[in-house]
């Protein structure tokens, strides 16, 4: 076992010394479910009349060779691998690496477990207890410690099943449902359930090659999320996420109970727009250049981004505007912009978008296909951008009984991810929300995009000549006439007049908020005074809470960061992509500003003025509802009285 840094390898000839015990793991065992109930026969079906499964053992022992030592219960996974293609006798491809890749998934799972059972101290305690002097006042220690070994055991397997399995998945899904059998006495017994219950989804769900893997994969995952749930309460797993665990020649780096992937960018095949052709939207397509050479300042060895330890990362943010804005455009120029950089620095770069498409019918797998989007996108190993289009239809209103149980699994889901216990801010990825109709999305999760993008296309005269002269294209002689061409979308000059346009706000509501607290306390020049607006906001909307104040800080740190990373640091990725974590933030330190009063005003009108346009339009969507209903109930009542005339 090497060190490097917080890095530990796991050796290959540690590994392999494992390949026995993982092949005769395959091979068979006995075991007995605790937990999940058998749905099927242990026994994998015969793959040719008079071919056994397994070769019986006979005993020698006096007075036992006639006892048959066969149970029931047994679990041979090659043979049940081997059985899910019936008319050919020999194994395929495909049967192949699925065995190669658990036998190499349970080597790795116990030389990881050898390996924690040396740095935990487990390793004295074993060997004391089969010497029987392991002292009675360390029993409980014992124990524990064997629970951490079995959860990290099933973790491993799982993980690193997964992942190898990974470039072998096809479109064929396979819904295996929960994972139930995770034992935690021991490792060898926690192995042992796991294969049990595998082999229990495979005879259920793998009729073909193709599914032998969809059900392995997705059976991996739910053994995964289970361990993970189980250790966040488990005592004794320092000695094993303390540092990330390196398999050199699989390319995998096992980071505590964290699943791991391949670094795989996405394969795009969207039209990329550049800066100058997304017309308006001056502020939202500023944020969106400076997020998107933001992320490029992620360090892979450190996984952390300087900007988010610094403060100033958006993490998550959503468009809102009118149909045929340009929130589609936005899109389409940030994730080219990012896929450029990449690139150009060799990072790999992985853009997913989840669509209305992903909500199923089936009773959880609308959830299931949300974590698997967050995850994609959460990789620590690739530079990720997520885009949820139309989040109105994709996530219910908690409580709005029109919303399917698939919506409300999908805003559970992103809930949790975006701003929940366990959500940790690396700065390798960003997630963008978009909608024409923000109001009906739930306050909570509408609440947890932490920067607002209004998206509200073309305003002056110069961005409908310049939008109208892009469209147009060039199969025509018609002359531009008067006019500097994309002039009006010089960024700088732009912003500086959104920016300035918040320094009152813009809502009606907010604005009569904002004159009555300035004709009380006079301008808004030091933190209490800011303070008294922040809670007279809150009295006149009861969702105006902490959250909001914080998003409005985070806002205001963005400003500190109110610097482009020159384009010779995205072109030469020496200059800055490739430097060391602590020289990038100290070149980052160097170009922050200072936070001024007018900054912060700018920030509470701008999250303010998206909160009473999301209440206004909310509310209004309401009454007219009730308006509609009532008329409704009205003309009912008229012609029910006429039928009985």
């Amino acid at each position: 076992m090497s060190i490097s840094g917080n890095q530990m390898e796991l050796r290959e000839e540690d590994i392999r010394k494992h390949y026995a015990a993982a092949g005769a793991m395959l091979e068979g065992f006995d075991h007995t479910p605790r937990i999940a109930k058998p749905a099927v026969e242990g026994k994998a079906p015969e793959r040719s009349v008079g071919i056994g499964t397994r070769r019986r053992f006979r005993s020698t022992t006096p007075g036992l060779v006639t006892r048959s030592t066969a149970r029931p219960d047994g679990v041979h996974l090659i043979a049940r691998i081997e059985a899910a293609d019936d008319d050919d006798p020999l194994t395929s491809p495909l049967q192949a690496t699925l065995q190669h890749a658990l036998r190499r998934a349970l080597a790795i799972s116990l030389a990881m477990g050898e390996a924690y059972t040396d740095v935990s101290g487990l390793a004295d305690l074993k060997r004391a207890n089969l010497a029987g002097s392991l002292d009675a006042a360390r029993k409980g220690e014992f124990t524990e410690l064997l629970a951490a070994e079995a959860l990290i055991a099933a973790h491993v397997f799982a993980n690193a099943a997964a992942y190898l399995l990974a470039p072998h998945g096809s479109e064929a899904q396979a819904e295996v449902g929960e994972a139930e059998e995770l034992l935690t006495d021991n490792a060898p017994l926690a192995l042992h359930g796991a294969l049990w219950e595998l082999d229990q989804k495979l005879a259920q769900h793998a009729p073909d090659d193709a599914h032998l893997i969809a059900a392995t994969a997705g059976y991996a995952e739910q053994l995964m999320e289970k361990a993970a749930l189980r250790a966040r309460s488990a005592p004794r797993l320092e000695g094993f996420t303390a540092a990330d665990w390196r398999v050199e020649a699989d390319d995998l780096t096992i980071s505590g109970f964290e699943p791991a992937a391949k670094a795989k960018s996405t394969t795009l095949t969207m039209a990329f727009k550049k800066p100058h052709e997304v017309v308006g939207n001056h502020i939202a397509k500023y944020q969106a250049l400076r997020l998107s050479k933001m992320l490029m300042a992620y360090d892979f060895d450190r996984r952390l981004n300087p900007f988010a330890e610094m403060g100033g990362f958006i993490f998550t943010f959503m468009g809102d505007g009118k149909p045929g804005t340009g929130k589609t455009t936005l899109i389409q120029m940030m994730a080219g912009l990012i896929h450029d950089y990449c690139q150009n620095a060799g990072y790999a770069f992985r853009y997913q978008n989840f669509g209305i498409d992903n909500i199923d019918s089936y009773q959880g797998k609308s959830g299931q296909n949300a974590k698997s989007f967050i995850q994609n996108v959460l990789d620590p190993g690739v530079i990720g951008f997520g885009t949820i289009d139309d989040i109105d239809q994709i996530a219910g209103k908690r409580g709005d009984r029109q919303s399917s149980a698939g919506q409300q699994e999908v805003t559970a889901v992103f809930m949790e991810a975006f701003a929940g216990a366990n959500t940790v801010v690396r700065g390798n990825c960003t997630f963008g929300m978009f909608s024409n109709y923000p109001e009906n999305v739930d306050d909570a999760l509408r609440q947890r995009a932490g920067a607002r993008f209004l998206v509200d296309g073309p305003q002056t005269r110069e961005d409908y000549i310049d939008i109208l002269t892009l469209l147009m294209g060039k199969n025509h002689e018609i002359p531009l006439g008067d006019h500097n061409l994309y002039g009006a979308q010089e960024i700088k000059q732009a912003v500086a007049r959104s920016f300035e346009a918040h320094n009152r706000p813009q809502e009606p509501g907010l604005a009569e908020v904002f004159g009555r607290v300035q004709d009380q306390i006079g301008e808004l020049d030091s933190l209490a005074k800011l303070g008294t607006y922040l809670k007279a906001i809150q009295q006149a909307d009861e969702r105006f809470t902490g959250r909001a104040i914080k998003n409005i800080t985070d806002a205001v740190k963005v400003r500190a960061m109110d610097f482009e990373l020159p384009d010779d640091w995205m072109e030469n990725p020496e200059l800055f992509l490739f430097k060391d974590y602590d020289t990038k933030s100290a070149m980052i330190g160097e170009l922050r500003v200072p936070i001024t009063i007018d900054m912060v005003v700018q920030e509470i009108n701008r999250y303010a003025d998206s909160e009473f346009r999301y209440a206004d339009k909310s509310d209004e969507v309401a009454i007219d509802n009730m308006v509609r209903d009532f008329g409704r109930q009205e003309e009912a009542k008229r012609r029910y009285l006429e039928g009985q005339g």
